[in-house]
């Protein structure tokens, strides 16, 4: 007999009965600093990048010392972050790039922006990519691999840095979802050639949008600035004693004292988000009973995780939406992260400009480059891995606007469920 209850799917009486606080990280803490260093900007009229006592170039600062490492660039987006990070490592027309199959489609639209061909690579039970599948997606024409620390969770790095290695591939770490990770005592994205962080309104720390390239190899910066804004070589020097690389023109991406004003906050509140969420999944973790129909998620360094979900792996597909739907009844959000007819821009499947090939220029460019040699062959289940893992996950969300308590009935509600289907 169920000691929980009934089911309420069934009739039974929910764990939770009120709807559970909506929210995100970093923008649910929003308040005075940012809308001080905002108006204050706004009554200077200091709007532009290159000025004095940059909000930009300070936030730089802080964030290359809180990482660890000697150069930082800021720009506009995540995205931009990794083109200009792809860009900085030498990657472009010719090359291929491995990527997983769980990320934002940003991750694959950069490689091709880059002017490179994305490979797709399987992931496995850490959600992260698959270090034996990365090793078979290597060609000869492979010149770097992008492992994604997804949702905030540090990916297998030992393994994934050593298959890089043995190849002698550049590591472009896209740390967009997992910005304040750690691994083994170090921030993520910064065991790679290149690292990158996203502002987005979704992400652990927020300006909106915005993103941040950070890296200990000067070659990689410069190219970096020069990629991320094409007049950056007239506005600024790297040090005072130039530049070493020859500047080169290339797109836009420079973000607005605004966005580095906020970033600066925020950046500031970035201990207050991570220790709040990481009680939150460390009180949903230890009320768990022993689990019956599922697995939790392999995370290599818990400690490094930044605490903004939790995630299950249920051990079949139909069992899996059992467990949704019945969570659901019990008051917590759920759904299986892979939905087949559901679009899902951070599942390969769905990613359909990637898949078909879809150019922006007529010629077909990257992957009819007349410098591409090599052939890649895109379908929606081509990582059958993926699918199967991702369409037996279940994510629990954690945020800023709940409580310990309210992560604790999320564990209760999943306790109900796997004792009565488990």
């Amino acid at each position: 007999m169920n000691q929980h209850g009934k089911l309420a799917i069934d009739g039974g009486t929910p764990v939770i009965s009120d709807p559970l606080p909506t929210g995100v990280s970093g923008p649910s803490i929003v308040g005075d600093e940012e809308i001080d260093i905002v108006t204050d900007l706004l009554r200077r009229q200091q709007l532009f990048r290159y000025s004095e006592n940059s909000e930009t170039a300070a936030f730089e600062k802080e964030a290359a010392e809180m990482l660890g490492v000697k150069y930082a660039v800021m720009v506009n987006s995540g995205t931009s972050a990794l083109i200009c990070a792809l860009v900085g490592v030498g990657v472009g027309p010719g090359d291929e790039v491995i990527v997983p199959g769980y990320t934002y489609i940003a991750t694959a639209s950069a490689v091709v922006a880059a002017g490179a061909v994305p490979v797709i690579a399987e992931v496995d039970d850490s959600l992260g990519m698959d270090p034996a599948d990365f090793a078979r997606k290597i060609t000869p024409h492979t010149k770097a691999v992008v492992p994604v620390h997804m949702r905030g969770t540090p990916a297998r790095l030992d393994a994934l840095l050593e298959v890089a290695r043995a190849y002698n591939l550049r590591v472009v770490e896209d740390s967009c979802q997992c910005v304040g990770g750690s691994y083994k005592g170090r921030p993520v994205g910064t065991y790679g050639d290149v690292g990158t962080w996203s502002l987005n309104y979704y992400k652990t720390i927020s300006s909106g949008e915005g993103g941040l390239v950070f890296t200990n190899d000067r070659d990689i910066y410069e190219r970096a600035c020069f990629a991320s804004d094409p007049g950056f070589p007239m506005w600024t020097k790297s040090s005072g004693d130039g530049w070493q690389n020859p500047p080169f023109s290339s797109q836009t991406y420079r973000p607005s004292e605004i966005t580095a004003a906020i970033g600066r906050a925020q950046l500031h509140k970035l201990d207050t988000v991570l220790d709040h969420q990481r009680a939150l999944k460390n009180a949903f973790l230890g009320a768990l009973d022993e689990a019956r129909g599922y697995k939790l998620q392999h995370i290599d360094d818990p400690q490094g995780d930044v605490g903004v979900a939790a995630s299950i792996i249920v051990h079949d597909a139909e069992l899996a939406r059992g467990y949704a739907l019945a969570l659901e009844a019990e008051g917590v959000p759920a759904a299986t992260i892979y939905n087949e007819g559901i679009p899902d821009r951070h599942i390969y499947s769905d990613w359909d400009s990637i898949l078909n090939k879809q150019s922006p220029h007529p010629t077909g460019y990257p992957w009819k480059d007349p410098a591409y040699k090599g052939s890649v062959e895109y379908s929606k289940d081509m990582c059958p891995q993926t699918l199967s893992l991702l369409g037996r996950s279940i994510r629990f969300d954690f945020h800023m606007n709940l409580s310990v308590e309210h992560a604790r009935l999320m564990a209760d509600a999943l306790n109900k469920v796997d004792a009565a289907l488990g």
